[in-house]
């Protein structure tokens, strides 16, 4: 990775859902989440120009989702949901977290092989500890309703004030009972929420 990039540590957190108050599932629900905890080399000073950082985000972003697909235990392609986070320390600031957005949107895509729906994100500045709801929806097609969901995250001694946790998220299947209607995986067609 870069000299922008310096890792410190990853943490990740998976949920294998049976059932949810229904029946048990043919198919479990898997979540799996993972977080790079960097080092923010513009925390405590304003840095006009942050955008060299992007493009040497791109590695981690890449590394975070092939983490979260040997978790799961698949390739890029059987993920069906996907979403991604920051977390900035307290002497950064939000304009950080937003560095990830190009460079994970391409480097989730590229470890999976290519999906066609936008990556959606959630992103502050908070304390070590704090913790975050990342969002998920289909990789196809965003309107996928039984695929809008979250999985929640948390480094328990990060971010420090100077650093920001970079965050992927993925699944396989939707909620474990869906069935409040909309569009359905099988009639995805363009322009249902793609990129």
């Amino acid at each position: 990775m870069s000299d922008l990039v310096k890792v410190r540590k990853y943490v990740a957190t998976v949920e294998e859902t049976l059932h949810d108050g229904g029946p048990v599932l043919a198919r479990p629900v898997a979540k799996a989440v993972v977080g790079g905890v960097i080092a923010n080399p513009y925390a405590g000073r304003h840095v006009a120009d942050i955008q060299p950082m992007m493009k040497a985000l791109e590695p981690l972003a890449v590394e975070l989702t092939e983490r979260v697909m040997k978790i799961l235990g698949v390739k890029g392609t059987d993920l069906e949901a996907y979403g991604k986070g920051a977390i900035v320390g307290l002497a950064g600031e939000l304009e950080h977290a937003a560095l990830w957005h190009q460079p994970s949107g391409f480097g989730i895509r590229h470890a999976m092989g290519g999906a066609k729906s936008i990556v959606p994100s959630t992103v502050k500045v908070a304390a070590a500890g704090s913790r975050i709801d990342i969002p998920l929806h289909h990789v196809a097609a965003a309107y996928v309703r039984s695929h809008f969901d979250a999985i929640e995250f948390c480094v328990p001694d990060g971010p420090k004030p100077d650093e920001i946790v970079f965050i992927v998220a993925a699944s396989i299947g939707g909620r474990p009972h869906a069935r409040v209607g909309g569009l359905t995986a099988a009639e995805i067609k363009v322009g249902d929420g793609q990129r």
